[in-house]
């Protein structure tokens, strides 16, 4: 299955209850802090939803 890395580059200090919980949800602290998922519907769509805050690539598995 294919993997993506999510990467904090924006504070979400000043974001929403709803953004804040997001970011918790999928695993990030802090910006610089990247985290590995399957690339899944439900990850995409945690990642729509605090696109501003992340930067995303998508990796090999082999390099996971």
């Amino acid at each position: 299955m294919p993997m993506i890395k999510v990467t904090q580059v924006r504070s979400a200090l000043d974001r929403g209850a709803k953004q804040r919980g997001t970011m918790r949800a999928l695993g990030i602290r802090r910006i610089g802090h990247s985290v590995v998922h399957d690339d899944k519907p439900e990850i995409r769509g945690m990642i729509g939803a605090v696109a501003h805050l992340v930067k995303v690539e998508e990796i090999d598995n082999e390099t996971a």
